[in-house]
């Protein structure tokens, strides 16, 4: 579904005329309407769950000298439980270090961790110690290319009627219904609600199944398993 056709399910309801162009218009309300779809748009594909759909894995490749490596020019952020794995320690992922100092005081005290460690530096991953040459660092992170162009082609943003949302479009219009009456001072308590209901059964669904078998069947007391055939006098 289109993100015009997202807005056309929204207007009647927030009370507006139902438009044949948006992003092509230069009418306030439209106007509104883009950049309400871009910011719910964003809220729920970076605000809540990890979604399967927006996960993409990241393999930096050392050359013995290196120690910086560029993020991938698509990243948001990582997974929330991400991990870095190092092909030459496959058992052993490398020790995360968030703090600057720490960070530092390993440098200025030549310390090595012994599994091997990483930081955030900039739009960098730094890890140290150096990857020998062809050796891999592999991750998870979630990419900010949430949308589609009419061709298929991921993008960041909706820049065209013909643009398709990655994520649950009902999810999509129901955010926007509530937040235009927010923004507009109408009641929007009930909307809201919906839509969060909405947010989190598509959040549970996104994970597919999982399904968790324990041990044998429990069977009430007494039960027996039933004769597989046919009892005739």
């Amino acid at each position: 579904m289109s993100i015009l056709s997202v807005i056309k399910q929204v207007c009647p309801v927030i009370g507006l005329t139902v438009p044949d162009a948006v992003f092509s218009s230069t009418d306030r309300e439209h106007a509104e309407l883009q950049a309400l779809a871009n910011e719910m748009a964003q809220r729920i594909a970076f605000d809540g769950r990890d979604w399967t759909r927006l996960k993409v894995l990241a393999t930096l490749t050392g050359d013995g000298i290196a120690t910086g490596f560029n993020l991938p020019p698509d990243y948001k952020r990582m997974l929330k439980k991400a991990r870095i794995w190092p092909s030459a320690t496959p058992y052993s992922p490398l020790t995360h270090y968030p703090d600057s100092d720490t960070w530092l005081a390993m440098a200025v005290q030549n310390y090595q961790s012994l599994t091997g460690a990483w930081t955030m530096i900039g739009e960098q991953v730094h890890i140290k110690p150096v990857m020998p040459n062809l050796a891999t660092a592999s991750f998870f992170y979630i990419s900010d290319l949430i949308i589609k162009a009419e061709d298929g082609t991921p993008k960041a943003e909706f820049t065209s009627d013909d643009d398709v949302f990655r994520l649950d479009e009902r999810v999509l219009k129901l955010g926007m219904i509530w937040q235009w009456k927010a923004n507009k001072g109408q009641a929007y308590a009930e909307d809201m609600v919906t839509y969060e209901d909405a947010l989190a059964v598509a959040s549970g669904n996104d994970k597919g199944s999982n399904i968790l078998t324990v041990g044998t069947p429990r069977l009430p007391a007494g039960a027996e398993c039933a004769f597989p055939g046919v009892i005739t006098p």
